[in-house]
């Protein structure tokens, strides 16, 4: 009898488990969001890495080509698509561009988190050299 007992008793507790799925389900969704918060943030930072490098590219191109710095100021603020940048962000390594001499673009931003949940802004650079053309 008392075998019997006991079977009951452990019956009557594998059937107490209903909720149990829920509990561990509370438990991992605050890990899983901020899981999927920092791979949107990381995409979107490396989103605006790319536009940056690029527009800084496209400044160096510019700058080779032309020479004229207030030229390549706007094609590279232009190229910035989808990143507000600013006139003062981007700057020369020369003012005049000669003949066989490079000039080296940098273009240092400060982009906002999306979510804010990792912090108010990161620093990014982007940097490009050509050799001018004249």
């Amino acid at each position: 009898m008392l075998k019997a007992s006991a079977r009951v008793f452990a019956r009557g507790r594998m059937r107490d488990e209903s909720g149990a799925a829920a509990v561990e389900f509370a438990l991992v969704f605050p890990m899983l969001i901020l899981v999927l918060f920092g791979i949107i943030e990381f995409g979107a930072m490396y989103n605006a890495q790319l536009m940056i490098t690029g527009a800084a590219r496209e400044g160096a191109r510019s700058m080779a080509i032309s020479g004229d710095p207030v030229t390549a100021k706007l094609d590279t603020l232009e190229a910035a698509t989808g990143v507000s940048l600013a006139a003062a962000e981007v700057s020369f390594s020369r003012a005049t561009c000669a003949i066989g001499q490079d000039v080296s673009v940098v273009i240092t931003h400060k982009q906002h988190f999306l979510t804010g949940m990792f912090g108010a802004t990161v620093d990014l650079t982007g940097k490009a050299t050509r050799r001018c053309n004249g």
